[in-house]
């Protein structure tokens, strides 16, 4: 067997493997091999992130690897997976080509599907472009990315894989207006709060799909309908995605922290309630100006605007003990919105919703008129 034919093979069994019928074609045609280049990062505990490359693998190996329904990290903190000499510790991945499955659950959940204009936000390695050329037709697709390094490697796959949409090298968050209106907009990075750039160039009735995310990576996947007034809006979906973050909505750096400053009190809310994913989603809208951290069984808040500081541990006698510097008292705005979702029966993120108008974009739990939490600006 030729290695076109293993490629093929394999590329047809992944596509069985997700099982979408609308996007099997694409699966079952595009070769994602392109679209990783020529080395990709994979992390391991002792080394941190190591270049694979693929003139050390053989062929097969190599087209295994690509066909492995996984995310394969391309770059981190600027710098490409062949172009790294050495493993690299801690730094912050920049560009992935996501797990095939995930892509497809994302542009199922956007509605995805033949006629629509769709502007997607992140190009990345252009593999979730080359599905939709392959479904909609090169036409009908308009991708953004903000990186030249990762923009231009992008266009080289897929043009090599037969594609030719219009791709942008720019910023995502002000979309791309010369091709408006779109059905569909899908953003395959997180964003803090919705650029009003989106809902402008999406037609009424269109969508706007993206992740949400913070500095506290609490996260949401949206799925807001444009209003013939221009608004959207529109539940978080089911599906738990998490997505590197769009390079202008990052935190800044951290600080160092001293702990036990400020005034104390007793806390009322277990801070470890805040891994459960969900509460932490609902603490970021609490506080999404700030980031937080463990320090073993220590949980630490830093609001970046104004300096506040809380942190909060187990008492000695039970229950725990809270300290808060600052103008912001951060636990107490955590305790309040923890309670308030506990009160509703500690709901997953699809039990919220949020609405995006000009001059508000806040997120809501039940129904748009319950308790809300304006995204910052």
């Amino acid at each position: 067997m030729t290695v076109d034919d293993t490629a093929v093979k394999l590329r047809r069994k992944l596509a069985e493997r997700i099982g979408a019928p609308g996007w099997q074609a694409a699966l079952a045609s595009v070769p994602r091999e392109f679209f990783l280049g020529e080395a990709v990062y994979r992390y391991e505990a002792e080394r941190g992130w190591v270049p694979v490359r693929r003139a050390e693998m053989s062929p097969d190996d190599w087209l295994a690897l690509a066909y492995t329904d996984e995310t394969w990290v391309t770059q981190i903190d600027g710098v490409l997976a062949e172009d790294a000499t050495a493993p690299v510790m801690i730094l912050r991945p920049t560009s992935s080509s996501t797990l095939p499955g995930l892509v497809v659950r994302m542009l199922e959940a956007a509605g995805v599907g033949e006629g629509d204009r769709t502007l997607e936000i992140g190009t990345g390695t252009g593999y979730s472009t080359a599905l939709m050329c392959h479904r909609l037709g090169s036409h009908s697709v308009t991708s953004v990315e903000y990186d030249e390094v990762v923009a231009a490697r992008a266009k080289s796959a897929i043009t090599q894989a037969g594609y030719n949409p219009t791709l942008i090298v720019g910023d995502g968050l002000r979309g791309h207006e010369n091709n408006a209106p779109y059905d569909r907009i899908i953003a395959t990075c997180s964003v803090r709060n919705i650029p009003l750039s989106w809902p402008e160039q999406v037609r009424a009735g269109g969508t706007v799909t993206t992740p949400l995310g913070g500095w506290m990576n609490g996260a949401a996947f949206a799925h807001l309908t444009v209003a013939e007034d221009g608004s959207a809006s529109g539940r978080f979906v089911n599906d738990d995605v998490y997505f590197m973050a769009a390079r202008p909505h990052l935190p800044p750096p951290r600080q160092p922290l001293a702990m036990g400053r400020g005034e104390t009190s007793d806390g009322r809310v277990d801070p470890a309630t805040l891994k459960d994913d969900t509460a932490l989603f609902v603490a970021q809208l609490a506080v999404p100006q700030a980031y937080h951290g463990w320090a073993e069984d220590i949980l630490v808040l830093h609001d970046v605007g104004t300096g506040s500081q809380a942190d909060v541990r187990p008492s000695p006698n039970g229950g725990w003990t809270v300290h808060q510097h600052g103008p912001i008292k951060l636990w107490n705005m955590v305790e309040q919105a923890i309670q308030v979702w506990e009160e509703a029966g500690r709901p997953h993120q699809s039990g919220f919703g949020l609405t995006v108008t000009p001059k508000r974009q806040y997120v809501w739990l039940g129904a748009s008129d319950g308790p809300s939490w304006d995204l910052p600006t």
